[in-house]
């Protein structure tokens, strides 16, 4: 069964994985810092960046997949998976701004959001799924067991 949903925002985190890893790649090569982060608080950034989306990322594309195959696309999960793309990029450019920074909390706060929209949904349709118990056989003058 193809997920579409699923596999449109798998691709966009994907490539936005590449983006972030490549910006840290970048800043290794002029900085020369080749291991860690060098003691630069912009080299910490980058690096907690891309660090960051592959914590949350398969959390929320695994719940998105388990949906989609529960109930199948619907425009709910593309909103959900829109907003989390939203998010992560939010947190991606507002991680490496001087803190405070109002897009790192947007992002953060909204990547939370999401994951637990999904998470209640997931129990949702899990409560609605119909749970019969398996059927015994009997035979004539046997006892129940």
């Amino acid at each position: 069964m193809i997920l579409p949903v699923t596999l449109v925002i798998a691709a966009a985190i994907g490539l936005i994985n590449v983006w972030l890893a490549l910006g840290v790649g970048r800043d290794r090569v002029s900085s020369k810092i080749m291991l860690g982060d060098g003691g630069e608080a912009a080299m910490t950034a980058r690096i907690r960046a891309h660090g960051n989306l592959t914590e949350y990322a398969p959390t929320a594309l695994i719940l998105m997949a388990l949906i989609e195959l529960a109930r199948g696309p619907s425009l709910w999960l593309w909103i959900v998976g829109a907003v989390f793309i939203l998010v992560r990029l939010a947190h991606a450019f507002g991680i490496v701004r001087p803190a405070p920074s109002v897009l790192r909390m947007i992002g953060a706060l909204g990547t939370w959001v999401v994951i637990i929209v999904l998470a209640i949904w997931a129990l949702e349709i899990s409560y609605q799924a119909e749970w019969t118990p398996p059927v015994r056989s009997m035979q004539i003058g046997q006892p129940a067991a």
